[in-house]
């Protein structure tokens, strides 16, 4: 049995170093002004300005596709969801995948209810999500339960769900369906291409990377007691955030705060300024210190632990505090619209590195451009931000929209741009 969480936890948490866990670091270190929403924002503005004033040598703003595009993604909602009652844009979409209650019936089957439901879906959402990054076009994943052959984000889910009913990320056999820190820390390349598929006829982008990935998550759990326990379970990630709740309302600041700096290490060695890495932050010239920040897989993660949270009864306020996800979909239907316009049109044949100042610059983009077509979707919808925060704009929404807009402009639907992906970032 994992001993008790402690009653009193320590806040602020102790920030990811270079060296270990130390004390907090001090307000004015840096690396602050650079874990947080704010600071993705403002910085994606600071590039969307140098494209505004034509400064940039990759791409062109062009003002006029703006209301189109809201229009087509606007389409897109009334598509799929008539009466505009759209979930949140999360992992769980993918779970549902085919129009099945995957998630229900293993709650079901295993009789799981209240506060456990809650740690457990916690337990399959955060090693799920790391296991997000684009799967590559060739793979594919066939759920023969229900029949379905799945690509992408869909294949990718339900896979990661096989992997997580197995067993393979807990340390107890009589109780399969766990992410314990110990499981995590010893999972291998070799484990996730059994449970994905993987085989010569049906290659998975990245497969070494995204066990890295949840090698490192369990290294990080194990030494963050004060969220995950001890021995480390993720799921106990639930009973901090409840513990830190006011009136059993939390915000999605808040909730976002804890991953990055609790989280902070499992990412792969990039910037890291005065011994802190900065995860997913990258260097653009435009940037006022030369650095922006995005956080895409911490703000996916954020979106997809909403759903465990209310259901445990948390009331998660302020989701527009986080940003809009600049990944391939969103990325793409900028491009796709015309929203912006690549200056040589090679660029969309020549492989990227995500760090390339390009890429970077797309993806700033995004974040930016996703606001106003946030604003001006609900406008076309008639519909307020209370009803329709950015959490159902994405999902109902832009990031289908980019799907379908590549369905329509390239055969089998890529993305306009070659990224060449490590598995930890698109």
């Amino acid at each position: 049995m994992n001993a008790p969480l402690p009653t009193v936890l320590p806040s602020p948490l102790p920030f990811p170093t270079s060296a270990g866990w130390h004390t907090p670091v001090p307000h004015g270190h840096p690396a602050r002004a650079l874990l947080n929403t704010q600071a993705v924002r403002s910085r994606c503005e600071a590039v969307l300005a140098h494209v505004q004033a034509g400064e940039s040598p990759f791409f062109r703003w062009n003002a006029a596709a703006l209301a189109p595009t809201a229009r087509y993604v606007a389409d897109t909602v009334r598509q799929r969801y008539p009466t505009l009652e759209v979930g949140y844009h999360s992992r769980w979409r993918h779970f549902e995948a085919g129009g099945v209650d995957r998630w229900g019936a293993l709650c079901r089957k295993h009789g799981l209810q209240g506060a456990e439901a809650v740690r457990t879906a916690i337990d399959l959402v955060i090693p799920s999500v790391l296991l997000d990054a684009g799967a590559g076009a060739a793979w594919r994943f066939e759920d023969l339960d229900h029949r379905m052959n799945l690509v992408r984000s869909e294949g990718l889910g339900v896979a990661s769900l096989a992997l997580f009913t197995q067993g393979a990320l807990s340390d107890d056999e009589t109780r399969p369906l766990r992410a314990d820190a110990a499981a995590l820390a010893r999972i291998t390349p070799a484990r996730i291409a059994m449970a994905f598929q993987v085989a010569a006829h049906n290659p998975l982008v990245g497969l070494e990377g995204r066990a890295a990935l949840l090698q490192r998550l369990g290294e990080v759990a194990a030494a963050t007691p004060a969220v995950f326990g001890a021995p480390a379970r993720l799921g106990h990630l639930y009973d901090y955030l409840l513990a830190h709740a006011e009136d059993g309302h939390i915000p999605a600041a808040f909730v976002l705060q804890t991953l990055l700096v609790a989280l902070g290490p499992v990412w792969p060695g990039r910037i890291v300024v005065e011994g802190v890495s900065l995860g997913d932050t990258w260097h653009h010239p435009a940037s006022p210190d030369g650095l922006v920040p995005f956080h895409k897989l911490t703000q996916w993660l954020s979106y997809s632990l909403l759903e465990p949270l209310e259901a445990g009864g948390l009331v998660v306020t302020g989701l527009d505090a986080l940003t809009g996800l600049p990944e391939y979909r969103n990325g793409g239907l900028l491009i796709d619209s015309g929203l912006i316009a690549l200056r040589d049109p090679a660029l969309a044949t020549t492989p990227l590195t995500v760090d390339r100042t390009e890429v970077v610059e797309w993806r700033a983009l995004t974040v930016a451009a996703l606001d106003r077509i946030a604003d001006a979707v609900r406008a076309e919808l008639d519909v307020d931000a209370a009803r329709f925060p950015l959490a159902r704009v994405l999902e109902g929404g832009t990031w289908a929209a980019g799907r379908r807009i590549a369905a329509e402009r390239r055969p089998g639907g890529p993305p306009p741009l070659i990224i060449e992906s490590d598995g930890t970032v698109f």
